[in-house]
């Protein structure tokens, strides 16, 4: 494991049945995006720091919004930063803080020290 965010990556997320969904990593950018049948549906940003990553934004475009798209890119977020790194979540941003809260198995995740 190391404690910086993969490169560029792209991979598969959960499908819901509006359509093919890809999650997208640019670390460069310290952003995730979410594509819903190859067009920009989403986005993550966040903030590193030596022992943290800050989550600060989660959108999801209008037109794609009612779809569960938040939850699916936060999903793979999540699961890429528990697998990849050693770093602890600071849920800035209020959807990632309230999507910690609705499933358990990723609060110990959280830096309690926000």
């Amino acid at each position: 494991m190391t404690d910086d965010l993969a490169p560029v990556t792209a991979t598969t997320a959960p499908t819901p049945p509006e359509g093919r969904t890809e999650v997208r990593h640019d670390e460069t950018a310290r952003r995730y995006t979410l594509w819903l049948d190859g067009q920009p549906a989403g986005l993550a940003d966040y903030v590193l720091s030596p022992t943290t990553v800050r989550f600060t934004h989660t959108e999801v475009d209008p037109k794609f919004r009612g779809r569960g798209l938040a939850g699916i890119l936060i999903e793979h977020v999540l699961t890429d930063v528990c697998t990849k790194t050693r770093l602890r979540v600071v849920p800035q941003c209020v959807y990632v803080a309230k999507w910690i809260d609705d499933h358990a198995e990723y609060q110990d995740l959280l830096d309690r020290g926000r």
